[in-house]
């Protein structure tokens, strides 16, 4: 099977390497002339618990995405939000071949939507990973946490569940291996997936679980940003933990309007991925310490309007939100 991974920060050379050293055929489109040159000639240099694997792959840069990239059953769509605009979504219907599958792996909201208005003919699946990654340089990447992939297709007018609320949800919510509605391309996807290590699941329950992800983000994302700490430091101080629980409460209770099913223990759930994750540093913490835009807009911000589609206010959200726009000019 062959992959086109798009984006060549941390997830993106965790999952090229991990299918390439698994035996698919893998093509990386990155930012620069300058990384692509590197992986083609000297592969991706993947760590996993002190051990040290190359993985070969061929690749090029987005400017000549397109010209000199093979047809693929799969792409994957592993950069960050704030590189996803119309061009980027022009670029991508050069890649995708008839029939390919589209697999969206940013964090926050909004970018199914836009997808799906500007590639309308495209199969575009939603996925979330709890998977740790810290890319040591342009050809280095070391793998920090075990976890999981769920996707699934996105459903059409995605954008219209966020305003229809929770009418519908649930009824068949939750993770199918090879249910009957899932394609041969998707079982095959499962199988690739799986034989490289991945503990990948296919959902028809994506809404929901982007939400659940989006939660948990809204949170330790933006504090950590804020306060310039790793995860498992943030409910330390009880000032901070304080900020914590209302910024879960605010983000829940619209999330869950929107149609996220109610979890009695997800506020247990953010503090214990906060002692799992202890010595992460999140990625938007990175984006500050790195001088890059953060993805704050799409996932506090992403929080703030859905909350206002809904009739509803999201003050803290917004209030973060400005705060991280203010750690850095680039911000």
């Amino acid at each position: 099977m062959r992959f086109v991974v798009v984006g060549g920060g941390a997830i993106g050379l965790l999952y090229a390497a991990r299918l390439a050293l698994s035996g698919c055929g893998v093509h990386v489109v990155t930012r620069t002339a300058q990384q692509a040159a590197m992986l083609a000639g000297e592969g991706i240099r993947f760590i996993l618990d002190g051990r040290e694997a190359v993985a070969a792959v061929e690749a090029s840069s987005s400017e000549r995405s397109g010209a000199d990239v093979p047809a693929a059953q799969w792409v994957l769509l592993t950069v960050k939000q704030t590189s996803l605009d119309a061009a980027a979504a022009d670029a991508l219907s050069r890649l995708l071949m008839p029939g390919a599958g589209l697999i969206c792996m940013q964090n926050g909201i909004g970018h199914v939507e836009m997808l799906q208005e500007r590639l309308p003919h495209a199969q575009i699946y939603a996925a979330v990973t709890s998977e740790g990654a810290l890319r040591e340089d342009a050809g280095s990447v070391r793998m920090t946490g075990s976890g999981e992939l769920h996707f699934g297709r996105a459903p059409q007018s995605f954008a219209n569940r966020d305003i229809a609320g929770a009418e519908g949800s649930g009824k068949e919510a939750g993770n199918y291996e090879l249910a009957p509605q899932a394609g041969d391309s998707e079982k095959m996807l499962l199988g690739a997936l799986r034989k490289a290590g991945i503990n990948a699941w296919l959902s028809n329950d994506m809404g929901n679980r982007i939400y659940r992800k989006l939660l948990i983000n809204s949170v330790i994302n933006p504090l950590t940003a804020i306060y310039d700490v790793e995860n498992g430091r943030l409910p330390e101080h009880p000032s901070r933990l304080a900020l914590m629980r209302g910024l879960h409460a605010e983000a829940e209770a619209v999330l869950i309007r929107a149609g996220m099913e109610p979890a009695s223990d997800s506020w247990e759930r953010l503090l214990e991925i906060c002692m799992l994750t202890a010595p992460n540093i999140s990625s938007m913490l990175g984006d500050v310490r790195g001088g890059r835009l953060t993805e704050v807009d799409w996932i506090n911000g992403g929080v703030v309007r859905l909350a206002r589609r809904l009739g509803m206010e999201a003050p803290l959200n917004e209030a973060v939100r400005r705060m991280v726009h203010a750690l850095k000019p680039l911000n």
